[in-house]
């Protein structure tokens, strides 16, 4: 998953360079990065990364030196607002308050070129101001021909305001882009899902590079193996909106007489004790490691973040998508559009729709069919160094 790849340019052409990775404290955020770096360590690059403090230690696990800042962004269990207006007023106020921050970390060491998440909206306006190339690193859809007319019924009174906000922040600090170009139209930008789960993926500018998961070592997060030859299912809701007790409950329900290996992830909240005796095929955790698990997993019952998606079409695993927020209504919806998936909304859940979902996909072969085409056209993109052969090539 990680090592050298054939680089599109000659070594020679290439300078030993700093790279600076700015990001969001975000799991599915900064995990896709985590393998880039190392990859671009690897090849002889040094690289920064700033991110929040509770991210530092894994960022320098890979190789990079972190660049620590205190977010305003929430983390760990806090939740996220789900109104688009919302949750970018808190992207504008994390990068207005980490803006002199960076400003003042970087001002005696100026990268060659900066990798940024489409939450730090501070990284083209540094940039900017550096003089150096941004590149843009997209865990999640991106803009197609047609897409904000598309995405019309989102753009409400509320967002049109916030992007009118954004404007003039941008413009009191010297950047001419329009907000939403700003924040969706990156100049170039490297993207990390599959490209046969972007939407309108043929009408996607050149510009982005649709490499696939980046996907590295990740035994620091644990190891994990089947006790048995039992078909396994995997049940997790990621670090955020796991305080879900009545469906843990409805799964003990749906799976407890199955002949399945089930493992279920129910995070930091909820108390196990609240949730009464798992069945003796269940067992529980606080965190897992769950690409791991993914690689023996059967079936997948997933909140549908980016992230978890994507490991779960690299190796082949249907999914039933329970999701909150509208990226991962997004992803669900895809899921079910490509075949290969379900869509349950959280308040219609129920065990018995739960059962039939999971063993309706598990025992499908058309599913597998095309699960395994995804699976090879993800394998093909080039993930990994694929990445890191973009970032290179803002450098020669």
């Amino acid at each position: 998953m990680t090592g050298s790849s054939s680089h599109p340019l000659n070594q020679a052409e290439i300078t030993l360079s700093h790279i600076a990775f700015l990001n969001i404290p975000g799991h599915g955020h900064v995990n896709p990065t985590l393998p880039v770096v190392t990859e671009l360590v690897e090849r002889g690059h040094r690289v920064t990364y700033a991110v929040d403090p509770g991210f530092a230690d894994v960022v320098e696990r890979v190789g990079a030196t972190a660049v620590a800042y205190p977010t305003t962004l929430p983390t760990d269990d806090r939740e996220w607002p789900t109104g688009m207006a919302a949750a970018m007023r808190l992207f504008l106020a994390e990068a207005k308050s980490v803006l002199p921050v960076l400003e003042a970390a970087y001002a005696d060491d100026r990268p060659d070129v900066v990798v940024y998440d489409i939450g730090a909206w501070t990284a083209r306006l540094l940039a900017g101001r550096w003089g150096v190339p941004a590149i843009q690193f997209s865990p999640t859809f991106v803009a197609y021909e047609g897409w904000e007319e598309d995405m019309g019924d989102l753009i409400d009174d509320e967002v049109r305001a916030f992007y009118a906000e954004l404007d003039e922040w941008l413009a009191a600090e010297g950047v001419t882009i329009p907000a939403r170009t700003y924040v969706g139209h990156p100049d170039r930008a490297v993207v990390s899902i599959a490209r046969a789960f972007q939407p309108h993926a043929e009408s996607v500018h050149p510009k982005y590079t649709f490499v696939g998961p980046c996907l590295g070592d990740r035994s620091f997060q644990g190891s994990w193996e089947p006790v048995d030859d039992r078909p396994v299912l995997l049940i997790s809701f990621g670090s955020a909106y796991t305080n879900e007790p009545g469906i843990y409950r409805a799964c003990f329900e749906a799976f407890g007489d199955l002949d399945w290996h089930v493992v279920m992830n129910i995070g930091k909240v909820v108390d196990p004790a609240e949730l009464g005796e798992p069945p003796a095929n269940t067992e529980l955790h606080r965190w897992l490691p769950q690409l791991e698990i993914l690689s023996h997993a059967k079936a997948f019952i997933t909140h549908c973040g980016m992230g978890g998606t994507m490991e779960g079409l690299y190796h082949g695993v249907p999914m039933i998508g329970l999701p909150v927020i509208g990226e991962q209504v997004m992803n669900a919806l895809r899921l079910v559009e490509l075949g290969v998936g379900r869509h349950v909304p959280r308040d219609e859940v129920t065990a018995e729709g739960l059962r039939a979902a999971v063993l309706e996909l598990a025992d499908d072969p058309d599913v597998a069919e095309r699960l395994a085409a995804i699976k090879a056209e993800i394998r093909a993109a080039g993930g990994t160094p694929a990445a890191a052969d973009v970032i290179e090539s803002m450098l020669a």
